[in-house]
């Protein structure tokens, strides 16, 4: 599974899950979203998870799994049985790591390879805080390691914004290294967690003319404390309580057709998903202060009239339509498209390099600048 058919099923909803393993993480990174670190003990319980995955079936699962931390590769025995589970199923499964297991300076540790083989995508992360834990070096040894055992590899990437001087660097390291051959998903760092304190504001989602559809509400999310959201905002995983259009389930209470259902069945997330949480607010509490594009919707759930209009227009077979055919057009933009949206625009050509992507030297960013 390539990175480009991965990040293109990201608006479909309920079309993957995304489920964190740990907050633990041998690493400290001083840009950590999620606050990891090597003390930190915060994780779903590995039966409820299993018990979950389980109830993928051929008629009713995710086209994907996407398993990140924390160090998801902390718990490779549980990374194991729930890939091998969802593939029971019918569904595939993604890894994010942060790598530390490349700083030995030998081959795969075997439980890692281990877990790595029930894989069908890998991803590297690597920016500047990853390199002063893990050399850059080690990394690219591993991802060609990881490749040896026929897994699909990517990078995930952070830098502070398109002119980043690093995301230049490292981007062109990675074509001369592996002849463009790897794809990379590049975002800028946002201030949450141990970045709170010294990144920039939140890149400004465009305007879109008041409508922008968020496909970060397609996929369910399993949390660190087991809850499932609607959403992958960090606010949302990391506080409680979490507003009620927001949460899903929980994965000790409820298996994968009900979370479904409720991602599926909600005239507000049909909404959120369709014409984005700015425009509800516009259109349905004109008058109420502007908040960030994550913080509107937050907020949607504690609006009545929002919550009323959604209930008149996305309710039923109509609202199902509507959100099916919002996604369909997300789908057909493609991934870069969707990379420019959400990611760090100047290199969201680079999603779609990799085998089979016709890709020459330079084309993918001189795509995304297009």
């Amino acid at each position: 599974m390539e990175l480009a058919e991965l990040v293109g099923l990201r608006p479909v909803p309920a079309g993957g899950v995304l489920i964190t393993l740990t907050r633990r993480c041998p690493l400290r990174c001083a840009h950590c979203s999620t606050g990891s670190g090597p003390e930190v003990r915060e994780e779903p319980e590995a039966a409820a998870l299993e018990r979950f995955v389980a109830s993928f079936t051929a008629a009713d699962r995710p086209e994907v799994m996407m398993l990140t931390g924390g160090e998801p590769l902390l718990r490779p025995a549980l990374v194991g049985s729930l890939a091998r589970a969802a593939r029971a199923g019918g569904t595939r499964t993604a890894l994010l790591s942060g790598m530390f297991f490349a700083r030995s300076g030998g081959g795969l540790p075997e439980p890692v390879a281990r877990a790595v083989r029930t894989l069908d995508h890998f991803s590297a992360s690597l920016d500047l805080p990853h390199e002063r834990e893990v050399s850059r070096a080690a990394v690219f040894r591993a991802v060609r390691a990881i490749r040896e055992l026929g897994v699909a590899v990517s990078f995930h990437l952070t830098g502070t914004g398109p002119d980043d001087p690093y995301l230049a660097d490292v981007t062109a390291d990675i074509d001369r290294t592996f002849g463009g051959t790897v794809p990379s998903l590049v975002n800028d760092v946002r201030p949450f967690g141990r970045a709170a304190s010294w990144a920039g504001p939140a890149r400004p989602v465009p305007d879109g003319g008041g409508v922008l559809p968020c496909a970060m509400a397609a996929w369910p999310v399993v949390a660190f404390d087991g809850t499932v959201l609607a959403c992958c905002n960090q606010d949302a995983v990391d506080h409680r309580p979490v507003p009620p259009h927001l949460r899903l389930g929980h994965v000790e209470r409820d298996d994968w057709s009900a979370v479904r259902e409720r991602t599926l069945g909600s005239p507000l997330l049909r909404l959120v998903r369709t014409v984005g949480p700015a425009h509800l607010r516009e259109r349905f509490a004109p008058g109420t202060p502007a908040g960030s594009y994550c913080g509107d919707c937050h907020r949607l759930g504690a609006r009545p009239e929002v919550v009323a209009a959604a209930d008149a227009l996305a309710a039923g077979a109509a609202g199902a339509l509507l959100d099916l055919t919002a996604a369909r057009r997300q789908r057909e933009q493609g991934p870069v498209a969707l990379v420019r949206r959400h990611g760090c625009a100047a290199y969201a050509g680079l999603v779609a390099a990799g085998p089979g992507a016709g890709r020459q030297p330079g084309a993918a960013a001189e795509g995304a600048r297009s």
